[in-house]
């Protein structure tokens, strides 16, 4: 089994901008709108695409399996998607031995930012870089999906 044990945070300022290493641009959006899980079809920089299932949340925990995937298959699947998908900015920020990810959202949910680190466990001490402010790790208004206009 897969897991992803992930903390989320409310972005308080750009200086993600000037640490990051990388920036990617993300379409996103969801297959299932279950409740004990989602399947998502998402496609970066229209070069690489995936289709990723997740579980239900456990504290900050859940089952995750992604596969690559080619990027006209997933464009195919998005025709089956459910919701309205969403379209954001991914910013690569290395800190303190982790790789922080923070989400640039547009139309929409334009003036939204966030960011996630992924740990190793859920009792990991994490030393929180500058551009972080209010933890949002659980809050289900800050799950893709549902902001992607699915519930779950």
């Amino acid at each position: 089994m897969s897991l992803e044990i992930e903390r989320k945070f409310i972005v308080n300022s750009d200086l993600y901008e000037s640490m990051s290493t990388s920036r990617h641009h993300i379409e996103q959006y969801y297959l299932s709108t279950d409740k004990s899980r989602t399947v998502r079809v998402r496609i970066i920089d229209d070069r690489h695409a995936y289709l990723t299932i997740k579980g239900v949340n456990i504290g900050v925990t859940r089952q995750e399996w992604e596969y690559e995937i080619p990027v006209d298959d997933a464009r195919e699947m998005i025709g089956l998607c459910e919701g309205k998908g969403l379209s954001k900015w991914r910013y690569i920020v290395p800190w303190e031995g982790h790789t922080w990810e923070v989400d640039v959202f547009e139309d929409r949910l334009m003036g939204l930012v966030v960011a996630e680190v992924e740990i190793g466990a859920e009792n990991e001490d994490v030393v929180l870089p500058p551009f972080v402010g209010e933890e949002v790790s659980g809050d289900k208004r800050y799950y893709n999906s549902v902001l992607s206009g699915i519930d779950s």
